[in-house]
């Protein structure tokens, strides 16, 4: 019994702690969908035409699950090559594949490729940046066909925290004088990801 007490009181403590981690995540992500509302409402930096940005109200959004929220392991990936990845137009920007990322979702195993692009890693503010664009079953259907996108920074250690609660839409969903890259094929997962943005109404 003696070894019970502080069994139970460290269990209590786990419990109080992962629940506070998911309220802490989920405020995140309100935080986050608000400030992608105010920036598509903003005529200095909405992506919308402008008579998309006079009748713009919100975004749809899947609700937060935090089971989209995963943490994975990061694996650096080297002598990648450089290559021109595809666009909605001709634009070719220049990629290379950095790591990869290995999780689960409901007990099934994925990897996704995490790309770095060569333009923006010369600018100081975004070195460290990764980009992941990615599809899934949702396309077409409750998202837009052609994929969406996760911005992620270069972990310190072995793993990254992907939380898909955040992918958007390319901006050429929203304005056809946006180019934009096309997921490649090894990002394609075989599931359903209902969580992030979901597809522009107008399109």
């Amino acid at each position: 019994m003696k070894f019970w007490i502080p069994l139970f009181i460290a269990f209590c403590f786990f419990e109080a702690g992962a629940q506070n981690n998911d309220r802490s995540a989920v405020a995140e992500n309100l935080a986050y969908r608000d400030k992608m509302n105010r920036e598509f409402a903003d005529p200095e930096e909405s992506p919308l035409t402008e008579e998309d940005r006079e009748n713009f109200t919100t975004l749809e959004f899947f609700p937060v699950d935090l089971r989209y929220r995963v943490e994975a392991r990061f694996v650096r990936t080297r002598g990648e090559k450089p290559f021109e990845m595809p666009t909605t137009t001709d634009r070719k920007p220049i990629y290379q594949k950095y790591g990869e990322a290995h999780f689960e979702i409901d007990r099934q195993k994925f990897v996704l490729s995490l790309y770095q692009s060569h333009r923006l890693r010369m600018i100081k503010e975004y070195k460290n940046h990764l980009f992941l664009p990615f599809n899934d079953w949702t396309n077409g259907n409750e998202t837009y066909g052609g994929g969406r996108f996760l911005d992620l920074e270069i972990p310190e250690g072995d793993t990254i925290v992907i939380d898909f609660n955040k992918a958007y839409n390319p901006y050429c969903v929203y304005n056809y004088k946006y180019s934009c890259p096309i997921p490649p094929q090894e990002n394609k997962l075989e599931v359903e990801i209902r969580a992030g943005v979901k597809a522009y109404k107008e399109h």
